[in-house]
């Protein structure tokens, strides 16, 4: 297969700008070399171009190359109830998103949204993404089966529940064991696709649910677990009388080991210090999810605090409580709310774009294989190309530096915006027209 070069202002970053020191990487006239669906090299136009003599060149100068973006937290049976505003998350749970939820019993429905789902991922430049599957086994193949067919990055899990919820959104822990374990002979390390061992949160999960838990991640090598933490008050409260042994929500996941390098747990907005002390130490990662947090009114991400504790965090959407599919739009909020924090934060340019693609890449324990360009990774990546006469065009040519290209990026791009998205290479979207 020839080496293709794709020219354009690239920009990514391989190291921690929360911890490292010119950790952005920007080249004005770019060149990003793909062999056989890898990273051969990047780098200035001119120095890339010399080396690879014989590439098929594709001039795509005006835009820009990004990495793919990686969700680390959004569900896909969701994706029909975006928009329901006004609502705390019980109250959003009970009225919306649980009787949708529910209509995922019916194959050809689920079908039809997992489709839905996985297109709006790739056109929004999702090219990795840890999904919450459905409650039933059959949605959360057929969600697979579509993200297979995309060709996008995903990890997913059947959604397990014992209590608290409708009735007909619970299993037993049995039958749950057996649901998982045929979902993960069948799907797990098939192509681009991983298991998540994903119990819905402590609210919703027996004891022997969350033994289930234990021993479905067991089973399942190079697996990930993921469920949602500290993200509600009211919630807070109630697993700690659920679970009157735990000193905190975060025990609840501990006393089954389900905490580690390969968790990534949604929100813990209310985390304390000891949590927060006990994630570093784990080396699990918190999924933050800024536009969700705010739309259900649930708080504000103490980001600085994770950040002094040394807790790895990326971001999610978490479709549908979120307000959309965008990572750009993520960042964007991320950096909003960390404005008006009570221990507020200014994140640089490089930090959005290291939460939207890198970091996420190593909340999923897929740091080698994606989230940045160095040579050998899978050239996953995002071409944006602006519209002509829009308002980001126009800020473009005002800009005087590689970070005000960058923030007006995070600021005013879009859907429209994105020219075409590539998972190992491959087309998973382009834009119509």
């Amino acid at each position: 297969m020839p080496v293709e070069i794709f020219r354009a202002a690239l920009f990514h970053t391989p190291k921690n700008p929360f911890h490292e020191a010119d950790a952005l990487i920007h080249f004005d006239d770019g060149a990003l070399a793909v062999e056989e669906g890898r990273v051969l090299e990047c780098g200035d136009y001119a120095r890339v171009s010399a080396a690879c003599r014989e590439a098929t060149v594709h001039d795509l100068r005006g835009g820009f190359i990004l990495p793919g973006f990686v969700d680390t937290h959004v569900h896909f049976p969701q994706t029909r109830i975006l928009g329901g505003l006004g609502y705390t998350l019980l109250d959003w749970l009970e009225q919306l998103t649980l009787p949708e939820e529910a209509r995922l019993a019916d194959a050809n429905y689920a079908a039809t949204v997992a489709a839905e789902f996985v297109d709006a991922l790739a056109a929004h430049g999702t090219t990795t993404a840890l999904v919450f599957g459905s409650h039933f086994a059959g949605a959360t193949a057929a969600l697979f089966d579509a993200a297979a067919k995309r060709g996008l990055r995903v990890a997913s899990g059947l959604v397990m529940s014992d209590r608290r919820l409708r009735p007909e959104l619970h299993q037993s822990p049995e039958d749950a064991h057996r649901d998982g374990c045929a979902l993960i002979e069948q799907f797990h390390g098939r192509g681009r696709l991983r298991y998540a061992v994903t119990p819905r949160f402590a609210l919703s999960a027996s004891e022997a649910m969350l033994e289930c838990c234990q021993s479905l991640l067991a089973a399942c090598p190079g697996g990930l677990f993921t469920t949602h933490i500290n993200e509600n008050a009211k919630e807070i409260d109630e697993v700690a009388r659920l679970f009157p042994w735990a000193r905190d929500y975060l025990h609840v996941y501990e006393r089954y080991e389900l905490v580690g390098r390969r968790s990534v747990l949604a929100h813990n907005v209310h985390a304390r210090a000891d949590e927060l002390r006990r994630l570093r130490v784990q080396h699990a990662s918190i999924a933050h999810c800024p536009a969700s947090n705010a739309a259900l009114g649930s708080g504000i991400f103490p980001m600085s605090l994770h950040v002094a504790a040394g807790v790895r965090f990326a971001l999610g959407s978490d479709v549908g409580g979120g307000t959309g599919f965008g990572m750009i739009k993520e960042a964007l909020n991320a950096y909003l709310m960390q404005r008006i924090a009570p221990a507020p934060m200014i994140l640089a340019p490089a930090m959005m774009l290291y939460l939207a693609t890198r970091a996420g890449a190593e909340a999923l324990a897929m740091d080698e294989e994606t989230g940045d360009f160095s040579a050998g990774k899978s050239a996953d990546f995002v071409i944006l190309d602006p519209p002509r006469d829009g308002v980001l065009r126009t800020r473009l040519r005002r800009a005087e530096s590689p970070d005000q290209q960058l923030a007006a990026v995070f600021t005013l791009a879009g859907t429209e915006s994105i020219r075409e998205v590539r998972v190992g290479g491959e087309i998973v979207f382009t834009r119509p027209g």
